[in-house]
């Protein structure tokens, strides 16, 4: 299998540990502040009540989803180190002595090597950011922050409860503590064209920011956006359009920046449509065949 044509999370993972290092998604049990009240209600239009990831790692301890992981990607990817990814929901949202807790506690278990914390750009108090900075003085850490659009106006059309004044805001005080950040972006949101797409690139590309991943977006059974789609209110990016957005959204994007995900990696059981975007190595290899046929264009 070729390499992709830009600088994928493994290729990354591999230099600074010198081994195959994977990702354990992880469920501490958090909530959200989009949905508890406190921000909003019902979350983001396309957020399941789950939430990112199976949602169903909380019946299990922190230690046991973890080794069950680890034996899972010791088989499939021969990996021989982890980080340890707390994923569902937002993993900074709570006391700060109970979120070290549970960060530690994942870097205790033998062969994980870092942590990687999803969570809101409004859900990052200076005192959690100050824990997460020490932590990283002693491991490898960086903080992941869902964005999905710099437009305002669409962040309040999908229900999201920040603006983008809140990433940018909790972006300068994350870097300026040392933390790398990943920023999550979705493309085919309700309302967007291709323009407002690539305005989210170059917006990002100007920003101290480490690594990115790109999400499609899909149907989710019992959301919000499901009631729009059966309503024929919202229509999904085909396959071919999806593949052209991610050739011209990447290639904004500057070559050092960590790509750690070029779509989105939906549950067969989950999603109402696209149903295309079930086949994740067929999606892939179109966006990989634009982005090496681009760089050919622009070579000739």
């Amino acid at each position: 299998m070729s390499s992709p044509p830009y600088l994928d999370l493994n290729t990354f993972l591999r230099k600074r540990f010198g081994c195959r290092v994977q990702k354990i998604s992880l469920d501490a049990g958090l909530g959200c502040p989009n949905r508890d009240g406190r921000v909003g209600m019902g979350g983001c239009i396309y957020c399941n009540r789950l939430g990112s990831g199976t949602g169903a790692g909380s019946r299990q301890e922190l230690e046991e989803q973890i080794e069950s992981g680890k034996r899972f990607l010791r088989r499939r990817y021969k990996a021989q180190k982890f980080i340890a990814y707390f994923q569902s929901f937002s993993n900074t949202y709570g006391p700060v002595d109970k979120l070290e807790t549970l960060y530690r506690r994942a870097l205790a278990v033998p062969d994980i090597v870092g942590l990687a914390i999803g969570t809101r750009p409004d859900c990052v108090p200076d005192e959690v950011l100050d824990m997460i900075a020490r932590l990283s003085r002693e491991t490898y850490v960086y903080m992941e922050y869902g964005l999905q659009s710099i437009h305002d106006r669409t962040l309040k059309r999908i229900n999201r409860g920040h603006d983008y004044t809140a990433f940018l805001d909790a972006l300068g005080r994350t870097r300026a503590r040392g933390i790398d950040v990943c920023v999550h972006v979705i493309l085919g949101l309700p309302g967007e064209t291709r323009d407002d797409m690539l305005e989210t690139a170059r917006a990002i590309a100007a920003l101290d920011i480490q690594g990115i991943k790109i999400h499609l977006l899909y149907v989710s059974r019992g959301t919000a956006l499901h009631e729009s789609f059966l309503k024929g209110q919202y229509k999904c990016l085909d396959l071919n359009e999806y593949a052209e957005i991610m050739r011209d959204f990447v290639s904004v994007l500057p070559r050092g920046m960590v790509i750690h995900r070029i779509t989105g990696d939906p549950h067969k059981d989950e999603v109402i449509a696209p149903l295309w975007s079930l086949d994740k190595q067929s999606v892939r290899d179109e966006i990989e065949r634009k982005l090496r046929d681009g760089r050919k264009t622009e070579h000739d």
